[in-house]
């Protein structure tokens, strides 16, 4: 009989790249997806699942609250408008007329600019970006401070591997902005591990921290998690679904709820020694077995792309003529098929982060059979 995949005729991976959207994330452990199958059998009234569920998220990462939203990226949308709503005097944002939203701003450095913070466009506000993405004018405190305004509703801070230079530490960010009242808002989606960044961030001062659920956390991929303050989160839970306004199209179902508070509740008991140690393992793994090979050679790399104190398997392509995109096709061709990530020309990363038992000398395997193709 043929599987799900097979029948709809979509190839499988292996996903040696990490824990990227485009990828499907994680895989979600069988303890969530029967807590997730246990949920869905019985109606409850959400409001009551979301307090519940929301504040023992909250009571295991030390946070004054918590709040789950449908992803990292919808947590930022509600952020942003519970920062605005704030700054207006209470005014519910369902009410506040574009010109109202208009008149603020969230300040950020130019440096963390990405596709996820248009959002801050979306809803209307202004962008009030600070420095350059570069080393050759660094920002400084007075920088931050006189781009704060009486019009700034929230200074966004991302957090990830990928930010070019050009900031500032986040301990900086905090000491400047909270004696202004205005809201740190920080986007660390992706920065689990260490699964201390659950209580330290918010211990900083942040008033939210974003992080994925999808991820690390290997929670459902329409799931995120915001942790922070008490009144901040509050504001955002009025916003946020079942409530009618913008946080209606953020649909949470009791499915995703109780599968991210599952999700959570064993990464807080998983021994991230451990699992370091395994994903040690299997770049050691990977270096040994390209030793003697004529096509590559594998080193370690450190921490991954996100940033994450992870490593990675770095291999160099050291054949003249053969190229990270038939490589990368080789190993995509086979069913299933394996996706590495490219940084650069002529490399290409194997992350263990995403691999189970065996995959790597599959893809060790397959990477030998390409080889003994090109001699």
């Amino acid at each position: 009989m043929k599987n799900l995949y097979e029948g709809l005729g979509v190839k499988r991976i292996i996903n040696a790249a990490g824990t990227y959207t485009i990828l499907g994330g994680s895989k979600m452990s069988d303890a969530t997806l029967a807590a997730m199958g246990e949920a869905s059998r019985s109606y409850v009234r959400i409001r009551e699942l979301q307090q519940k569920v929301n504040g023992e998220i909250a009571r295991m990462t030390r946070n004054e609250a918590a709040y789950v939203p449908n992803g990292a990226a919808a947590g930022l949308y509600l952020a942003i408008a519970a920062a605005i709503e704030q700054k207006h005097g209470g005014k519910r944002f369902y009410y506040m007329r574009p010109e109202e939203i208009r008149q603020y701003n969230i300040a950020m450095f130019k440096a963390h600019r990405n596709p996820y913070d248009l959002v801050i466009g979306q809803l209307g506000a202004e962008y009030r970006e600070i420095s350059f993405p570069n080393l050759i004018f660094p920002p400084t405190a007075e920088d931050l401070a006189q781009a704060i305004d009486h019009n700034t509703a929230a200074v966004y801070y991302a957090m990830a591997g990928w930010t070019a230079a050009g900031d500032m530490p986040l301990e900086e960010v905090i000491a400047i902005a909270k004696p202004r009242g205005v809201p740190v808002i920080v986007d660390a989606a992706a920065q689990l591990p260490p699964v201390e960044n659950l209580w330290r961030l918010t211990g900083l001062g942040a008033d939210v921290v974003l992080f994925s659920g999808g991820k690390d956390l290997r929670g459902p991929q329409a799931s995120g998690l915001m942790v922070g303050r008490g009144p901040f989160l509050e504001t955002v839970t009025a916003l946020g679904f079942p409530n009618y306004g913008i946080g209606r199209m953020l649909k949470v179902g009791r499915e995703e709820l109780v599968g991210l508070y599952a999700a959570i509740c064993q990464y807080l008991e998983m021994d991230h020694d451990a699992r370091l140690a395994w994903c040690e393992a299997q770049v050691k793994m990977a270096g040994e077995a390209l030793a003697a090979s004529t096509v590559f050679s594998a080193s370690r790399s450190f921490p991954n792309e996100a940033g994450q104190p992870i490593p990675r398997a770095l291999v160099r392509i050291t054949r003249p003529g053969v190229t990270v995109e038939a490589v990368r096709n080789y190993l995509l061709a086979d069913d299933p098929g394996v996706y590495v990530l490219s940084e650069a020309e002529g490399t290409f990363f194997l992350n263990p982060m995403s691999l189970e038992e065996g995959e790597m000398e599959l893809i060790l395997g397959r990477l030998a059979q390409f080889e003994s193709g090109v001699r």
